[in-house]
């Protein structure tokens, strides 16, 4: 799970804090604050999974949920095979077709948000949201969209990215499951040369973005502040996925053109904390003791790799 600790604003509307920031803030004050950069300690692999896109850690349950295509690597087919499991920290799978519920059929989910009770996944054309304990599902379309990737919920709005087509959508409200209307869809950019993928909500407000482009062309690091355009705050890097703030500012990203997990400081020195990937794609991150475990699905290896951070 990622956790939101800020207000965003989209410029017509800025968002209160919740409780559920409150309580973000309070775990991410929890985290001892590194005075040097973190370094990998130990990892360790799992290939029990089938085509794994991304990992979500659900703080409430302490348990994670990974999105698998199932079938095969092939994100644009509506072919109804795709699955969300839920799986332990140590990676023992505890229920394999978690969601969706049985009857409802999803194509390839692809990343993943979890906060309180609900999860909310992309897939090709829409966004879902699930409520975790019934396991009642809602899609809503995205208009336009292209290649609906990651989600990131900021107070009371949903951003869903699209790297395909180079777009940023926002739904509202986020929690649309019980909404008596259909939520209002809006696209926030388009064309930017940010083709961004994975999305995180900064401490400092903006919203930060790593850009994908599937020719291979290098994408950077973005920050978009409340109410401007995305800004490149790295040189260009790489085909980039996931993307995760560290308590002391530093940035966690996967690229799948180096095959790695790095991270990278204010100063734009890049380390490389885990290699030989082949399609490291949307991981999670979670406190343990001593420093955090990065879990980063490799999507074209159907494997997990648990990765661990200390000082």
């Amino acid at each position: 799970m990622r956790f939101p600790v800020t207000q965003f604003s989209r410029g017509f509307k800025t968002w209160p804090w919740t409780a559920l920031g409150t309580a973000a803030l309070m775990f991410a004050l929890s985290f001892p604050i590194p005075v040097q950069a973190m370094k990998t300690v130990s990892e360790k692999t799992l290939s029990t999974f089938k085509w794994p896109e991304s990992v979500a850690y659900d703080a409430q349950n302490t348990v994670l949920y990974v999105s698998e295509f199932v079938s095969g690597l092939k994100p644009t087919e509506k072919d109804g095979e795709g699955r969300i499991s839920k799986v332990s920290l140590e990676g023992n799978v505890l229920e394999e077709h978690f969601l969706p519920a049985p009857g409802v059929k999803i194509n390839k989910p692809k990343g993943l948000w979890v906060a309180g009770n609900r999860l909310w996944t992309t897939d090709i054309d829409g966004v879902w949201v699930f409520d975790l304990k019934t396991k009642k599902g809602r899609k809503v379309m995205l208009p336009g969209v292209q290649f609906a990737n990651d989600p990131t919920v900021v107070g009371e709005t949903l951003f869903v990215s699209d790297n395909r087509g180079d777009q940023l959508f926002s739904v509202s409200p986020a929690d649309f499951l019980e909404a008596k209307d259909e939520p209002k869809v809006t696209l926030v950019f388009t064309g930017k040369s940010v083709n961004p993928n994975g999305i995180y909500p900064a401490k400092d407000g903006s919203l930060l973005m790593v850009g994908f482009k599937s020719d291979k062309e290098a994408r950077a690091i973005f920050s978009m502040a409340p109410g401007k355009e995305p800004k490149a705050i790295s040189k260009d890097i790489g085909m980039l996925d996931g993307v995760y703030e560290l308590p002391n500012g530093d940035l966690l990203a996967s690229d799948w053109v180096s095959g790695s997990l790095f991270s990278i400081n204010a100063k734009g020195e890049m380390t490389t904390l885990a290699k030989n990937f082949k399609g490291p794609a949307d991981f999670a991150v979670y406190a343990i003791s001593g420093g955090l475990m990065v879990v980063v699905p490799d999507l074209a290896k159907s494997e997990i790799r648990w990765v661990q951070l200390a000082n």
